[in-house]
């Protein structure tokens, strides 16, 4: 079992980064290989509404960025964490894309994500952090993905690089979370 969790975050080893990092350790602690791609700071453009992955139907879409690289690796996976920074109480611009396109290309393709475990998980300075978590929950809950839950929100509160590490409730969550899609991954593919 393979979970991918997708970092939206410009700051490739910022707070988004240590906060996938926790969830990862608990997965790898259950025996669940786990990979971060990187799509903050990629080139990813927002969707056209061009129809073409509707019409090819190859598991792609026809817009040549980083895009497709990050999406096969969502659809091969059993699991998928999408982290995100708050910028202006949502996600950032990359993952945003990512969103649009991935459940577009999911659905024209006969609903890849349909089944898999999922969740956010949002790094925040103060304010913001429901609205950017929402965002990214809201491809889970279309896609017909199974949202893995924690014992409070998704969220690291922290400003500078490694901040979120001293959010003992936040990195706590974090574990949690691991634990639980774990939990959840072994149920669905015994």
């Amino acid at each position: 079992m393979k979970v991918i969790a997708i970092n939206g975050s410009p700051r490739k080893d910022g707070n988004t980064f240590h906060l996938i990092s926790k969830v990862f350790e608990a997965l790898n602690g259950a025996g669940v290989e786990t990979e971060i791609v990187q799509i903050g700071g990629k080139k990813i453009r927002g969707c056209t509404a061009c129809g073409a992955c509707f019409e090819k139907k190859n598991g792609k879409c026809v817009i040549d960025d980083d895009f497709n690289e990050a999406f096969g690796k969502m659809a091969s996976a059993e699991g998928i964490i999408l982290g995100s920074p708050t910028y202006f109480t949502d996600v950032t611009a990359e993952m945003k894309a990512l969103i649009d396109r991935a459940g577009f290309v999911a659905m024209a393709n006969g609903c890849l994500f349909r089944h898999k475990a999922a969740a956010a998980v949002v790094a925040v300075r103060r304010g913001g952090a429901i609205h950017c978590f929402d965002t990214m929950n809201h491809l889970f809950q279309i896609s017909q993905m199974f949202i893995v839950g924690s014992t409070y929100w998704n969220v690291g509160i922290g400003l500078e690089k490694g901040d979120v590490l001293n959010d003992q409730e936040g990195v706590a969550n974090m574990a949690d979370i691991g634990k639980s899609m774990a939990f959840l991954l072994k149920k669905l593919h015994q």
